[in-house]
């Protein structure tokens, strides 16, 4: 079994289904990166007209944040794991934090 995050997953239950989330601290951190990428997309359209240049510039601003936001969620999972019993012994290895 692959490690994660939480020794549980979380589970949402969707009608007759079940969305299991593993890895808790990785799945926000590509949901954020996807935000970012949206952020500076709209607003890179929204610079192609006059009108729309200030709210454009608003998107690239919460682009920005979200671009700060990434390095806060690293850093909350590796407090998070230093606080799991049994995690002293293991080390992340760089593929395993660098997301």
């Amino acid at each position: 079994m692959p490690p994660t995050d939480t020794p549980h997953p979380l589970v949402l239950t969707l009608g007759d289904r079940e969305l299991v989330i593993r890895r808790r601290y990785q799945a926000l951190s590509i949901v954020n990166d996807i935000l970012v990428a949206i952020w500076f997309l709209v607003g890179s359209i929204m610079f192609f007209s006059e009108s729309w240049t200030y709210t454009g510039t608003w998107f690239f601003v919460i682009g920005s944040v979200e671009l700060l936001i990434r390095p806060v969620i690293r850093l909350a999972r590796q407090i998070h794991l230093q606080r799991l019993p049994g995690g002293q012994g293991r080390r992340a290895t760089e593929s395993e934090h660098d997301f």
